[in-house]
């Protein structure tokens, strides 16, 4: 990877992991589906417009279905989820739940297309298990009905983040990735309509919640995807996806600077469980640094 795209690697992974303070912030005083409406929709008219201006404006009623399908799975359901789960936990710990999507991942693909596990992709799941049993046995919070229920919100976001992830490989493929993340913004924009004016706030919310919701929708959605499938283009999905080591290390970095959340042991203990459990599960090779040479190629050096 050349220094730039190395440099938009951290900048994607930076703004992922503030989407886990900016909804600890608003979401508490505007509610998970006003929150999450506001995020899509700003963030659909925002790339739509994007669109427009280089003259690519996607042909989504052709697939209006499928985009019903993808915003609820891949944005609807996971965001609110997500929301939820952190009127109880911190946005530290939020930020590793999430980091197991892609362990759900490769469960629902096994699940949907009956593709063999392998002994490194069954090790590594069994392993991530461990990985939220050390973050959540031993955290410091208190394990009661509350805590419980948002933990399982943030597995379950992970898990409808997998099932979105599958869907759209299987039924966008050949489709312009811009055009996707439009279309999937503003379909979970229209799921989340009634649910949204339900919690529509009574008066105007404090600066600092506006600053999150412009923050989530302008930065942690329009211009991540931006940045994302930049990425993918740039240097592929394998060096892509190692985003996924860097957002729970922001998240906690961004949650222990402005809300003064505290780090534990524990904490970091399970981050790397899970960590490790993705290079298993992902079958992530390498670097070519570091591995060992066969042995006919040593002899041939002088």
């Amino acid at each position: 990877m050349q220094r730039q795209d190395t440099a938009l690697l951290f900048l994607l992974a930076s703004i992922w992991g503030a989407s886990f303070l900016f909804m600890r912030i608003a979401s508490p005083v505007l509610g998970p589906f006003f929150t999450t409406e506001v995020r899509v929709g700003v963030a659909g008219v925002a790339l739509l417009l994007y669109a427009a201006l280089r003259g690519k404006l996607p042909r989504l009623r052709d697939r209006w279905k499928a985009y019903l399908i993808l915003g609820g799975l891949n944005a609807a359901i996971p965001f609110v989820l997500i929301c939820t789960a952190e009127l109880h936990l911190n946005a530290s710990l939020a930020a590793i739940l999430n980091a197991t999507t892609p362990l759900f991942t490769a469960l629902v693909v096994w699940g949907w297309t009956r593709e063999r596990l392998g002994r490194g992709k069954a090790v590594g799941m069994v392993i991530g298990l461990a990985g939220v049993a050390i973050l959540v046995g031993w955290s410091p919070l208190p394990l009661n009905g509350e805590t419980v229920l948002a933990i399982l919100f943030s597995l379950l976001a992970a898990l409808a983040y997998g099932f979105g992830t599958t869907y759209a490989g299987r039924a966008f493929r050949g489709v312009a990735p811009l055009e996707v993340a439009i279309g999937q913004q503003l379909a979970a924009a229209i799921l989340l309509l009634p649910f949204a004016l339900y919690e529509w706030p009574r008066s105007v919310p404090p600066s600092n919640v506006i600053y999150s919701l412009l923050g989530l929708s302008l930065l942690c959605t329009a211009l991540a995807y931006l940045i994302f499938y930049r990425l993918m283009e740039r240097v592929g999905a394998v060096k892509t996806v190692t985003v996924t080591f860097l957002v729970p290390i922001f998240g906690i970095l961004w949650g222990v600077l402005f809300l003064n959340e505290s780090v534990y042991v524990t904490t970091v203990i399970g981050l790397l469980v899970i960590l490790m459990s993705i290079v298993l599960v992902n079958q992530i090779p390498l670097p070519a640094r570091l591995k060992r040479k066969p042995k006919e190629e040593r002899l041939e050096l002088p």
